[in-house]
This record gives structure tokens, sequence and C-alpha cells, in this order.
């Protein structure tokens, strides 16, 4: 899990953030938390956001993939698309959280992605499906986040370097 990993993101995106001397990758992690879990984007557009996550270490007592765990992957993702939609002058912010737990993962990894349902000016909603290594839907889920300017003090958050 501490590998040093590289998002795959569209070169206009790593150009806007670079010109504002925003951390990318830092900035479109999983932060504090998915570093916990295992979560690990693979590709991020604001089209689509690919990401993984083991199950060993994200479940409940019965040894199944904790529903909170999907939950986490799904909003990480979700929240990655949108800050793509919503480009450097803002910032997403999760307002609603829908899941569906539709089979137990024992094993493995899961693989989400997300995929945009409405991108407008002060909202997105994503649709995240996290599906196990068989392709087996594991969970369905919905985010919508706000999409609000960014502040001042947001840079030192968000790993402004300069």
């Amino acid at each position: 899990m501490g590998e040093q990993h590289h998002v795959k993101f569209p070169q206009e995106v790593i150009d806007e953030y670079s010109a504002l001397g925003v951390d990318l990758a830092a900035m479109f992690s999983a932060g504090h938390l998915g570093t916990r879990m295992g979560v690990q984007i693979i590709e991020a557009s604001a089209d689509r956001v690919v990401g993984t996550m083991p199950v060993e270490g994200n479940t409940q007592p019965y040894g199944l993939l904790h529903g909170g765990a999907s939950a986490v992957l799904a909003e990480t993702l979700g929240s990655v698309g949108a800050m793509l939609h919503g480009g450097s002058s803002k910032i997403a912010v999760g307002v609603d959280l829908n899941c569906t737990h539709h089979r137990g993962a024992s094993s493995g990894l899961v693989t989400a992605v997300a995929t945009p349902l409405h991108r407008g000016r002060s909202t997105a909603t994503y649709e995240i499906v996290i599906s196990d290594e068989d392709g087996r839907r594991v969970c369905s889920a919905r985010l919508t986040c706000l999409l609000r300017d960014v502040r001042p003090s947001d840079a030192e958050r968000v790993g402004a370097t300069g």
C-alpha cells in the first residue's frame, strides 16, 4: 500500500493544475482514510474515474466487505470526478451518498467505476459501480457533490506549492 502510484490524468488536467502549483496527485487521491483502506485511483477524468480497494482489512465481523468501506470507495471516486468536472476554481463537497449492496465479497480486490449522471455549474452527480474480481456487481452507489468556489484557505488543504 505504501508504494508510489501514479494516476492517469488527461493532459489538459495536468497542465491546468501545474500552472497553479497544485500537487495534482495529492489533491485527487483517496486521502488519509482511503490510504489506510488501500484505495488506489487508477484513472481519473471528469468522464470516468476508476479505482480499486482490497477486501482484506475492510471487512465486517462476518468476513465480508464492509458496506462503509464500499461507501468510502464510492465517495472517493465520485468526488474526484466532480472535482475534475468543476475544474481548478471549484471544490467538490459530497452532499448525498446512496449505496445499495447487492452481494458480499470476501477476498481479492473490488474495482469501482464512477461515471457522471449530471454535471452542472453548482452540482455534479456520479454513479459508481463496484464489482468483484469476477465482474459481479457488489454495490451500486450514487453521489451528488456541491461545487463551491475555492477559498484562499483551501489552498493549504489541496497541496498548493506556490
